[in-house]
This record gives structure tokens, sequence and C-alpha cells, in this order.
């Protein structure tokens, strides 16, 4: 069962505070229903969510969705896809960070999810949109 505490967010927060601070990235570390660490972007030099749109709209499986415009949760299994330049470049080292000592054992044939805890990364909120600084 996924599990994350207090003490694994303190021990792994003074890296990923670090690679924000290297982008510039103004964001909150925090732990939801104690199985997934919780990346919150409030703002940065960087238009995730521009980025998001064009290099999506380049994929025809994409066409049918309307584009990102306040927000955007970001899928860690496919961000190498929707993202580039800096924007994939902060992705890239956060992500790594964010699952440093975790593990992934599952077997979706046997529909058996077993990890050591999730990760989610938010660029903007639902109640307050991401902004470029």
């Amino acid at each position: 069962m996924a599990f994350v505490s207090q003490e694994l967010k303190s021990k792994l927060a003074p890296k990923i505070k670090a690679i924000c601070k290297k982008y510039k990235v103004k964001a909150s570390l925090a732990v939801n229903n104690h199985s997934t660490l919780v990346l919150n972007v409030q703002s940065s030099p960087i238009d995730f969510i521009k980025n998001f749109n064009e290099t999506v709209s380049t994929r025809p499986e994409y066409n049918r969705f309307s584009p990102a415009e306040r927000s955007i949760q970001v899928n860690p299994y496919w961000y190498q896809d929707h993202f580039s330049g800096k924007a994939k470049a902060f992705l890239s080292e956060v992500l790594p960070a964010m699952n440093d000592g975790n593990f992934d054992k599952s077997d979706i044939q046997s529909d058996y999810f077993h990890v050591g805890w999730y990760v989610s990364v938010n660029i903007g909120k639902w109640n307050k949109p991401y902004e470029v600084v």
C-alpha cells in the first residue's frame, strides 16, 4: 500500500526546493491522503501552460481536447512527450527527486498495484491559476 509520511517529505524537500530555486519556480510541497507526494507550482518564468499547449498541439491524438488555460495536472509517466525546453528540463529533474527511494512492483496484467508512494505535480490550481512572472 502506498504511504508517504511527513518525515519522508521533510527528507526529500531540500533537494526538491533546490531544483525549484535553480529554475526560479515558486512551489509548495505537500502530502495528500498519506499516499501522494504533491508539488504545487504557483509561478515561475517558465510558461508551462503555453509550452504544454504548443507541444501537444503537434500530436493528432490531442486535437480533440481543448487547450489548457489556467492549470495543468502533469502526467508523471508522459511528461517527456507533453513538454519541451525548460519546462521539460525542470520536470525531468524534479520528478526523479520526488521519487528518490520510491519503488514500483506493480503488475498491471493481474491488477496488482504496489508502489512506495504516488507523485503529483500541479501547475496552478483550479481556484488559483498559474502565473508566469
